[in-house]
């Protein structure tokens, strides 16, 4: 519940950015969304982005090493595991700026 008050009171109450709170081993991490796929760590993507776990963060991050950076957030359905579907439930979290 406190989690919950503190995401409400940071992104409800006037802050420009919206962003993502996480909550695990009693530590909160909030994320600033949108976050840049081409800088973000396996972690970053694995806690911000909806449908992406810990593999598949491997995997984008593994496919950025070797393709380069991505052009658009279009370019993530090149990496195995994420399609059309990923992309519509993170409208607005993925950037590549």
């Amino acid at each position: 519940m406190r989690m919950v008050r503190v995401f409400v009171l940071l992104c409800g109450l006037g802050m420009l950015l919206p962003c993502a709170a996480f909550c695990a081993d009693k530590n909160q991490y909030f994320i600033p969304l949108p976050i840049n796929i081409n800088t973000a760590d396996e972690l970053t993507l694995s806690r911000a982005l909806v449908g992406i776990g810990p593999k598949k963060a491997a995997a984008i991050v593994a496919f950025r090493n070797q393709h380069g950076p991505f052009a658009s957030p279009r370019e993530l359905t090149g990496v195995k595991g994420v399609g059309e579907g990923t992309l519509r439930r993170n409208a607005g979290r993925i950037s590549v700026e």
